[in-house]
């Protein structure tokens, strides 16, 4: 894009050759690029004069108020700051007082009508907006019941999402005759991916895509897995047999882990989809998954593929992903207890085994393998059972609300 926008043509003809090569890698269609490097006639005296005179900024930031706006939309609470944000901009927690539940957020940042702002939500009792500092501003969720409160992070926005008790579809499965999903038991064979004391990810992914399958097509669906048995299979692989069977939906399942010093701590469910990190939590997360298989990419070329190849899905794998983790929570929380079911949100991140799906996709971490409670839980035959049974309901559910 800083090529074509300078007029950078020798630089522009560069990128395109790169999305070739690696198009070709990853099996994906690069005809628009070898149209596009045809038609390209580079002059390099004139980008050279055009890289001279670059516009500079004019316009600067208020510093003052970093915050935008706060609105709702679709029963959504979006907070719009003037920059990207990350994790490290807010913390979040609920808590039950009497008989009301509360769902808080406190975010470094200062809004200029956090006074006048008035928040209406159905379901919920009471919205509260406070600067109670200069740089400190709190959202307070008031409510009889529990919220089941989840977020998502995009870009410059914090996207509040309430469901006090997700809608379990109740329905005849005459439509998802013709809908298709493809299950990723994450890893596999050589790749044992997160190991913990006898414990390894590629069993626990492999257990619960066998019980989702057997959910999915008890509900109607055509259901396909990556892989049947304890057998390793590139990620690139993944997506193109996703798209060689016409997939609707694309899930690859995950657990977690961290290094030993956090074993205690780091706990909870987390739903990806694809695009550049936000945080250092996502790219941490990615590596563990990724493994060696796109080694061989560049950093920069890595970004540039993961903003051009998934854009057009990128909005209905959010949706997906937002009512998978919204069904998840729902179950676990209910059979083992709000306190012990902790909600790591739906985020963005660079994960290659979504690359160049050409349907909404997600990656789910269906827990910490690393930590004593909850590795532990996450091997037995009723969690994992629970677990596909949730995140059933949530394709359920997506497809239901989007009129698919």
């Amino acid at each position: 894009m800083s090529a074509i926008i300078n007029g950078d043509s020798a630089k522009e003809a560069s990128a395109l050759k790169s999305l070739i090569y690696y198009g070709k890698k990853l099996h994906i269609n690069t005809n628009k690029y070898k149209k596009a490097l045809g038609s390209i006639k580079i002059n390099t005296a004139k980008n050279k004069a055009s890289i001279k005179y670059k516009l500079k900024p004019v316009l600067k930031k208020d510093s003052k108020y970093n915050i935008k706006s706060i609105k709702v939309v679709d029963n959504e609470i979006i907070v719009s700051f003037n920059h990207k944000i990350s994790k490290k901009d807010f913390s979040f927690f609920e808590k039950k007082k009497g008989r009301k539940y509360y769902d808080i957020f406190n975010i470094k940042g200062n809004f200029k009508n956090a006074l006048t702002t008035q928040i209406k939500l159905k379901n919920v009792d009471r919205v509260i907006i406070n600067q109670y500092k200069h740089n400190a501003l709190k959202i307070s969720l008031k409510n009889k019941k529990n919220l089941n409160t989840k977020y998502t992070l995009r870009g410059n926005e914090l996207i509040i999402a309430l469901n006090t008790a997700p809608s379990i579809i109740t329905r005849t499965y005459n439509n998802n005759k013709e809908r298709v999903i493809v299950l990723d038991a994450g890893h596999g064979g050589e790749d044992s991916g997160a190991s913990h004391r006898g414990k390894k990810e590629k069993y626990v992914t492999l257990s619960i895509a066998h019980y989702l399958k057997k959910e999915l097509i008890a509900n109607g669906y055509k259901v396909y897995l990556t892989r049947n048995k304890d057998k390793f299979i590139k990620l690139n692989k993944r997506t193109k047999y996703a798209n060689t069977v016409n997939a609707n939906v694309f899930i690859s399942i995950h657990a977690n882990a961290v290094r030993k010093k956090r074993w205690k701590y780091a706990q909870g469910l987390e739903v990806y989809f694809l695009s550049p990190a936000r945080s250092e939590r996502a790219k941490n997360v990615a590596k563990l998954e990724n493994n060696y298989a796109m080694n061989s990419m560049d950093k920069k070329m890595q970004n540039v593929f993961l903003n051009i190849l998934n854009q057009p899905k990128i909005t209905q794998s959010n949706k997906l992903a937002i009512d998978v983790q919204s069904h998840m929570l729902y179950r676990l929380k209910n059979k083992y207890g709000t306190k012990n079911i902790i909600d790591g949100g739906v985020r963005e991140g660079p994960f290659w085994v979504l690359v160049g799906a050409q349907m909404p996709s997600i990656l789910i971490e269906v827990g910490y393998i690393t930590h004593p409670i909850e590795g532990r839980r996450i091997t037995t035959r009723a969690y994992q059972k629970l677990i596909a049974k949730a995140i059933a309901e949530g394709i359920d559910a997506y497809f239901e609300k989007n009129n698919l």
